[in-house]
């Protein structure tokens, strides 16, 4: 009797290697934008580190004011005085 091995055919299995392999290519894709990711939330990061520095430089020259980005002109931003809420008193008869 002789040894019979189960196996599929080989379009079958040339079929399914293909499969895997693009899975595991994909896989890999995501892998490199998920560190790309990274990378650019990193730099991002210290993008606006370094823009909350310039604006405090700026404020600490011009005192609060608001920057037209395009233009470099800017006005005075006013602080508005916060009166504090004062609750109602119920009267008693």
């Amino acid at each position: 009797m002789e040894n019979q091995e189960n196996k599929i055919s080989k379009e079958q299995l040339e079929e399914l290697q293909g499969y895997v392999g693009k899975l595991n290519n994909a896989a890999s894709q995501i892998g490199n934008l998920e560190l790309q990711k990274h990378q650019l939330q990193h730099s991002a990061a210290e993008v606006q580190t370094d823009l909350n520095k310039m604006q405090a430089k700026l404020e600490e020259k011009y005192g609060k004011i608001k920057i037209d980005i395009q233009t470099g002109a800017y006005e005075a931003i006013e602080e508005e005085v916060s009166e504090a809420i004062v609750p109602e008193v119920l009267k008693k008869a």
